[in-house]
């Protein structure tokens, strides 16, 4: 059966109890398992896929705790490996009274960031498979080195590759640096998710029309998000499908993203993956933008997951 390959961070989120609140005044949090690689293969597992996660933790209590929540929703965790080298990563979040967040993240090294490309190299990727990757973990490091070989064997399996740049500004030395290796990175996915946020950061443009400049490399199709605006789908010929999204009532937007684009993932497995993004991208988009709304009802990322249920009502099917 076909595989979803997540490759990157796998952290500990601490939520806030209350919104509206400095991170510095926040006094009461909640712990929630995150990062976005993570959240996309839970997605997947939840609504019934398969789903490997691949990064390093630390061999502390927020390890242990980060495999058995991907254990219990899903996710292979056969190929996570641990070091005591450095602590499992951590992200402290604060809230907008619109469920917006700001980062402090405790990663200087983390665990993940240590994880070599040996790591990689005995996985038995396919030309069925998906690999899906982020930003995150492109920082100079070990784990930067990872994923070039993940992202190296896939291509050679002849599988797809998504990459989602879900920015994270204060990982890095500088805004070049993010923007210089985003676009290093671009041309080896063959599908792109982009927020209209990332758009411009990485383009300098926020018009949609600079969308067909993404093309390069291997890229066939480009997802494009605008958060609770919907999304749309485009390939070299220009807009092929968009969804206006659904009205929910915020609680915490983390995790929104990652489930919509763990959605689609979920939506193309088993399937000849491109052609189909092209050939259903109405059906597609409704689907996501649906588990996208619902996930930012509740806090934190994978325990927001909705089910069938909840997409169905939410879709009024």
């Amino acid at each position: 059966m076909a595989k979803l390959y997540a490759i990157g961070e796998a952290l500990i989120d601490f939520i806030p109890h209350t919104k509206g609140v400095a991170l510095k005044e926040v006094t009461d949090f909640e712990t929630q398992v995150g990062g976005a690689p993570a959240n996309v293969a839970s997605c997947v597992a939840k609504l019934g896929k398969e789903s490997v996660m691949l990064t390093q933790l630390g061999q502390d209590a927020f390890g242990e705790l980060i495999v058995d929540t991907l254990e219990e929703t899903g996710v292979d965790t056969s190929h996570i490996t641990r070091t005591d080298e450095a602590n499992t990563a951590l992200a402290f979040v604060s809230l907008t009274a619109e469920g917006e967040r700001d980062f402090a993240f405790y990663r200087k090294p983390s665990a993940d960031m240590l994880m070599t490309a040996e790591a990689v190299q005995d996985i038995p990727f396919t030309r069925n498979d998906i690999l899906h990757f982020c930003s995150v973990a492109l920082v100079p490091s070990a784990m930067k080195e990872a994923h070039i070989a993940a992202i190296e064997r896939m291509t050679t399996a002849g599988g797809t590759i998504i990459f989602d740049p879900n920015l994270r500004l204060p990982l890095w030395p500088s805004h070049a640096a993010l923007n210089e290796t985003v676009k290093e990175f671009m041309p080896k996915a063959h599908i792109l998710k982009i927020s209209d946020e990332e758009l411009s950061f990485i383009t300098g443009s926020s018009d949609p029309a600079v969308i067909s400049t993404l093309f390069t490399g291997l890229t066939e199709v480009v997802i494009y998000t605008e958060g609770a605006k919907g999304a749309s789908i485009y390939t070299k010929q220009g807009k092929i499908a968009s969804h206006a999204g659904y009205q929910v009532q915020v609680e915490d937007t983390t995790g929104a993203g990652d489930a919509f684009i763990g959605s689609v993932i979920y939506q193309l497995l088993d399937k000849r993956t491109v052609e189909t993004l092209i050939q259903e991208a109405d059906d597609i988009l409704a689907f996501s933008n649906a588990v996208g709304a619902l996930t930012t009802t509740k806090k934190g990322a994978i325990h927001s997951l909705p089910d069938f249920n909840d997409i169905k009502k939410i879709k009024g099917e």
